[in-house]
């Protein structure tokens, strides 16, 4: 998509993307083509959710009491 305006993120003039998750314009430089998102919105989106299992947890356990 072609949009008029500077990157949000950086202020370079040819901005091409729109993010499809905040809405920020931005360059090639801060698009992430896979996710169609913003490089921030990506990096956001790609955090492990803080509610898993630890790795290091018994079998059949989800939590700990102390």
């Amino acid at each position: 998509m072609s949009v008029a305006g500077l990157c949000e993120l950086c202020g370079r003039p040819d901005v091409d993307h729109g993010c499809d998750r905040c809405g920020q314009l931005v360059c090639d430089d801060h698009w992430n083509e896979d996710t169609g998102l913003c490089v921030e919105c990506a990096a956001e989106a790609g955090r492990p959710d803080d509610r898993r299992v630890p790795e290091d947890a018994p079998d059949g356990v989800d939590t700990y009491r102390f």
